[in-house]
């Protein structure tokens, strides 16, 4: 067991219980911009949702266990990996497939399908892909992971704020519209808040393992840039759907991630700082390959 598996991040109750309520509102945000029709999109035409969700929930998990054994990093990095890597899709992702002419219906349908999914698939896939790896190399034994426990977290700050948030769409329909553009802009700042407290009062251990952010996070997100774009191309998708699918991969939801580690894993250092990068990372390769795209027009 390296040094940095024994770090673990100070984190006040009261810090949080504020994470929770700000992740419960971004989620909360999301739900304004999906519809019911979203879901009934996807049963009407699937192929394009069903690739990316495949890409999302079991090609990238597996292919972070993959990776994790040929970097072999600290085994709490790892348990940072697979954790991130088995979280839904951010919904930062529906901004920047908009912004890169990108099938936007398709990403907010992805969205939709994948925090309710995420309900089971999350906890099934971090107790399934870091069981394996503790089983494979005899590390962080202490650490039980309970799907029962991750279920409970996810149902409160995932499936309860979309509840809420679709029921509020569907009531107050006129004040939804003037809100959702002002809750996306709110959901990304809210979401950068979020990383900052999480990492404000631990900062001294971000800048010890700094590399973490500048190799493994970086690679790692690459690999589900990559894997969504490969997956979109190998089933023929068209390139205004293959934007879609690549930015839904790729952009994960690692606050959730975050809550999780504090709740669950007692703020187990390696996993916290590899949460918080890609909280950080993500939006800063998303929005450049958003960019470069949003230079093509897409065929359809």
């Amino acid at each position: 067991m390296e040094e940095i598996d024994l770090v673990k991040l100070n984190f006040s109750p009261q810090s949080l219980q504020l994470l929770n309520v700000i992740l419960g509102f971004i989620v909360f945000g999301v739900a304004l911009n999906i519809k019911l029709s979203d879901f009934s999109a996807v049963l009407q035409k699937p192929k394009a949702a069903m690739i990316g969700l495949g890409a999302q929930f079991f090609i990238f998990p597996a292919l972070t266990y993959l990776l994790a054994l040929v970097l072999q990093p600290a085994p709490s990095i790892v348990m940072g990996m697979i954790l991130v890597a088995s979280c839904p899709g951010g919904n930062f992702s529906n901004f920047l497939t908009q912004y890169a002419n990108g099938n936007a219906a398709l990403s907010v349908s992805m969205s939709a399908i994948s925090t309710a999914a995420a309900t089971f698939m999350t906890p099934l896939n971090m107790t399934f892909w870091a069981g394996l790896y503790i089983a494979q190399t005899d590390s962080l034994k202490s650490f039980s992971l309970s799907f029962y426990d991750m279920l409970v977290i996810i149902i409160t700050l995932l499936i309860l704020p979309t509840i809420v948030g679709l029921w509020f769409a569907h009531q107050y329909p006129k004040l939804t519209s003037k809100l959702r553009k002002i809750m996306q802009n709110a959901s990304i700042i809210f979401f950068l808040v979020f990383v900052v407290i999480a990492t404000a009062t631990n900062w001294d251990y971000f800048l010890d393992y700094y590399y973490i952010f500048f190799s493994i996070v970086i690679i790692h997100n690459t690999l589900s840039l990559i894997t969504g774009y490969s997956i979109a191309s190998l089933f023929g998708l068209s390139r205004y759907d293959k934007r879609a699918v690549t930015l839904e991969v790729g952009i994960q939801n690692s606050g959730l991630g975050l809550i999780i580690i504090f709740n669950e894993f007692d703020g187990l250092g390696g996993m916290a700082i590899v949460a918080a990068a890609w909280g950080i990372w993500h939006i800063v390769a998303g929005l450049s390959l958003a960019h470069y795209w949003k230079n093509t027009i897409p065929t359809r």
